[in-house]
């Protein structure tokens, strides 16, 4: 009936036909939705493709520049694995691929998988962790024995070939005095043979300059050396020479040298600095004013000083010039200077060694006396000696 509740009911036919209307709207939505990603995804992964391609390309262009052929490199992303066929140097393929513009890092594969990775810096300065790198080769060399006695070298080592025997021999037989006997114990093994026999050719000059026993041991872990040579310039020599033949190793140089005994001091130079500070009490020097001319009365105090110097031959002194105040300050230093060397130059003549006597010039900076007197004037025009 018209106006009742039937009205508002939607009829199933008509429902179900409203309803396919509206479906391919949805469908196109769902479209406009996915088909975008899986655009985006086919993009990425063949921009991943065309990134790889490109980078394994000019990998293989840098490592023929080089002169590697025959490599093969994979990337996975940045990422690079590098293959070298034997005999090639891995370690700089690896160098040259990780060199690559874009290249993260680099690692060896095929028969060299426990290389160590090269890796480039990121961005941002961090390093990009790659493969554990593996440890150094461990470096062995044999223990080896040099021993000089009074009469006989001997030398028990291993070296690498046989030109090295062949020079230490040679080395030894150089520095064996007459009657002399050799003890050759040098074998050939280059897998453990000294790195560097000119350093074994050294230890054995060394051992040359000992009047008796002197050795040195190499035990796998500590080179010792002992006995006794000429000085120490000959013992640090031996030093560094066993530290070259064996790198790494602890040296252990116990080579003593002999006590140089000094010569004794006379007596005369034992009681010099005191004799000249009397001297200089006793017998001044004095000098003309305005000038560097000793006056007359100290002209013996100057020939006693001679004297005295010549009593000590290994003596030094300083020979001090000073001056009143009655001169400009900026004369007084030069002149000062002139009056010492004036001293200086006659007790070289009178035959002191020139090199004893040091001369210096204090100015008016030094008086002995007042300057307001004649007197204290006349005493500050003066050179004095002292031991420095």
């Amino acid at each position: 009936m018209p106006g009742s509740s039937d009205d508002a009911r939607s009829d199933p036919a008509t429902a179900a036909s409203a309803g396919f209307t509206r479906r391919p709207g949805f469908v196109w939505l769902l479209a406009a939705l996915i088909v975008p990603v899986l655009l985006t995804a086919a993009l990425l992964v063949a921009k991943t493709g065309s990134t790889e391609d490109d980078l394994r390309d000019r990998s293989l262009a840098a490592l023929e520049a080089r002169g590697i052929t025959g490599a093969e490199v994979e990337f996975d992303g940045r990422d690079a694995t590098v293959v070298v066929p034997a005999g090639a140097d891995a370690s700089q393929a690896r160098e040259v691929v990780a060199a690559v513009d874009g290249v993260r890092a680099a690692k060896s594969g095929g028969s060299n998988p426990n290389l160590a990775d090269v890796t480039l810096p990121s961005a941002s300065g961090t390093p990009i962790p790659s493969a554990e790198p593996t440890a150094e080769p461990v470096v062995v060399v044999a223990p080896f024995d040099l021993t000089k006695t009074a009469d006989s070298f001997a030398v028990t080592a291993v070296v690498q070939d046989q030109a090295a025997k062949d020079s230490i021999i040679s080395e030894v037989q150089a520095l064996m005095p007459t009657g002399t006997t050799f003890d050759d114990k040098l074998t050939v093994n280059p897998a453990a043979g000294l790195l560097n026999p000119t350093a074994v050719s050294a230890l054995l000059r060394a051992l040359s300059t000992a009047d008796g026993q002197a050795f040195v041991r190499y035990d796998g872990t500590t080179v010792t050396l002992s006995g006794q040579v000429a000085d120490q310039a000959t013992k640090a020599t031996a030093g560094r020479a066993a530290a070259t033949a064996v790198p790494g190793a602890v040296v252990a140089n116990q080579l003593q040298v002999p006590d140089v005994p000094k010569p004794p001091i006379s007596e005369a130079c034992q009681t010099f600095e005191q004799r000249l500070a009397q001297l200089m009490t006793q017998n001044k020097i004095v000098f003309l004013s305005g000038t560097a001319i000793v006056n007359e009365p100290s002209r013996p105090s100057v020939l006693r000083a001679a004297a005295l110097l010549k009593s000590c031959e290994t003596a030094r002194v300083e020979v001090s010039g000073h001056t009143d105040n009655l001169g400009d300050p900026s004369t007084s230093l030069p002149l000062s200077q002139q009056r010492a060397d004036a001293v200086k130059a006659a007790l070289v003549k009178l035959g002191v060694a020139a090199d004893r006597i040091i001369s210096r010039g204090f100015g008016e900076t030094r008086p002995l006396a007042s300057n307001s007197t004649s007197a204290g004037r006349i005493a500050n025009r003066r050179v004095e000696l002292r031991v420095p």
